[in-house]
């Protein structure tokens, strides 16, 4: 047989299209073509198929061989291409049954040697392949990130001999079995009962959690911004298997750690202030996922806000609204899920001692403004939970509280708001939108009036006024109930104003 047709995955954003390796050998001078939008990369791997096929004892054809990865016009990068193209070449040329490859896909780097080379972004093929019903042959060090995907077969093998064997049927290679996975997580998260005092911002810590809203936490340093924002995951739920899964293949993506270690908390990421845009929200030539997507279904964390540049702080103002980041080159376009919590801390002014209650600020009037107006507008409209934290005193810092919640008693609560609102909405409060909004939030006229009022007097905007009903029902599932009231309202008002008197 001449003509042979292999199956592999390319990686695009978290997806794993499909590319058919369509493998034609025919008369005429020796030659090896390579077609269907290869990189640089995919072109080298005719030296490497030609040396691993040699090196492995197998007769390497001196016939015009013509590859063509389709479809066409999607462009094809890395060595994951490398054992879909040798195993076809064996196929065409009748060293290998045609047959044996029509129920797999075949991804995996190879060497000169023909071992097998790991890749990166397994798992989405994995996905890939479980919707399509078929095996995934692959590098045995890539298979524990692809047996995250359950009910698929995996067979993993180490040099090109062992898949070779496994397709004659002389030597199949046992498919992967996946260890008993427990999903309880195995890190140790800092205590919320290691901070004294701060009992509006635990307060305002444990609504964040519970309806997943935005919070920026502003006061003088060592006042407790970073322990608080620190402590954020381990109040949040577990995630579901669909989220672990999806944080996990981003993850196999950006090459981050092991997919498994992150079945069992949700990501925290804390990036420097000096982190450029493309850092934060992914990109490069082949677009890969910046920190809001590494943070999706967790924590992004920006300590020290105003020090971060305000055009890289702009980015983010989409995504927030959105859920995801749309990366477009001009060869593809890539889309990266980023449904954050974005919780920041901040410093009033450059000193961080403006309005502390003492006389240590020496900063001008203009230079807190300037270095306030580094965060704009519209990106502090999108924060749900703005909350003034002050230092504590040396009473509180030195004493012990006879009582102290810690965070697994936070956390239940928690658990059970989130538990609420899921039966209700099938969401957090804060995904809430629209009609459905106005539905599950539905105050009387009398407090329609007074939040009017408010909304005047404060000059908040049509977000503000939303996030604050979102996070008056959080408010109210947190104490079980199923009417927002005035008493709410009056609660998630006052983490909107907060921190307005150090705000200019």
């Amino acid at each position: 047989m001449s003509l042979a047709i292999a199956y592999t995955r390319a990686q695009v954003g978290i997806d794993a299209p499909l590319v058919t390796v369509e493998v034609h050998l025919s008369g005429g001078l020796p030659s090896f073509s390579l077609v269907g939008l290869p990189e640089t990369a995919v072109k080298e791997s005719r030296e490497r198929v030609r040396s691993a096929l040699i090196n492995s004892g197998y007769d390497f054809p001196q016939r015009r061989i013509t590859v063509n990865l389709a479809p066409a016009d999607l462009p094809k990068d890395g060595g994951r291409y490398d054992l879909a193209v040798a195993i076809g070449i064996l196929v065409a040329s009748g060293q290998l049954p045609s047959q044996a490859i029509e129920s797999v896909e075949l991804v995996g780097e190879l060497a000169l040697s023909g071992e097998l080379r790991p890749i990166f972004g397994v798992l989405p093929v994995a996905l890939a392949c479980r919707e399509v019903k078929r095996g995934l042959i692959l590098p045995a060090k890539n298979a524990e990130d692809a047996l995250l995907a359950s009910g698929l077969a995996i067979f993993p093998a180490s040099h090109l001999l062992d898949v070779c064997a496994h397709l004659k049927s002389e030597t199949p290679i046992s498919p992967a079995q996946a260890s008993a996975q427990t999903f309880a997580s195995s890190k140790i998260y800092p205590d919320l009962n290691d901070v004294k005092g701060q009992l509006q911002a635990k307060r305002a810590l444990e609504i964040a959690a519970a309806g997943s809203h935005n919070l920026l936490l502003v006061g003088p340093p060592g006042s407790g911004k970073s322990m608080l924002a620190n402590r954020l995951p381990g109040l949040l739920p577990e995630m579901t298997e669909q989220e672990r899964l999806q944080v996990a293949a981003i993850h196999s993506i950006a090459q981050t750690s092991s997919s498994g270690e992150l079945l069992c908390q949700r990501p925290f990421r804390a990036p420097h202030h000096t982190a450029s845009s493309v850092a934060l929200v992914g990109g490069g030539g082949n677009p890969k996922p910046g920190e809001i997507s590494l943070a999706h279904q967790g924590v992004l964390f920006l300590d020290e806000l105003p020090e971060f540049s305000r055009k890289v702080l702009e980015v983010l103002r989409e995504p927030i609204e959105s859920g995801e980041i749309l990366i477009s080159r001009a060869a593809r376009q890539s889309v990266f899920p980023a449904r954050f919590q974005l919780v920041t801390a901040m410093n009033p002014c450059p000193c961080g001692y403006y309005a502390d209650g003492t006389e240590r600020c020496r900063c001008s009037p203009d230079q807190v403004r300037r270095y306030q107006s580094r965060v704009s507008g519209p990106l502090l409209d999108r924060i749900d939970l703005q909350l003034s934290v002050q230092a504590l005193s040396q009473k509180e810092l030195m004493g012990f509280p006879d009582s102290i919640e810690a965070s697994v008693q936070v956390r239940e609560r928690v658990v059970e708001a989130r538990e609420r609102q899921l039966k209700r909405q099938k969401q957090p409060n804060q995904l809430l939108a629209g009609r459905e909004l106005e539905a599950l939030c539905r105050i009387d006229e009398s407090d329609k009036e007074m939040l009017a009022s408010a909304l005047e007097k404060l000059q908040l905007s049509a977000r503000a006024y939303h996030r604050i009903l979102r996070v008056s029902r959080t408010i109210a599932d947190l104490e079980g109930a199923d009417q927002v009231m005035r008493k709410h309202l009056m609660e998630a008002l006052s983490y909107r104003v907060s921190a307005r008197k150090i705000l200019k």
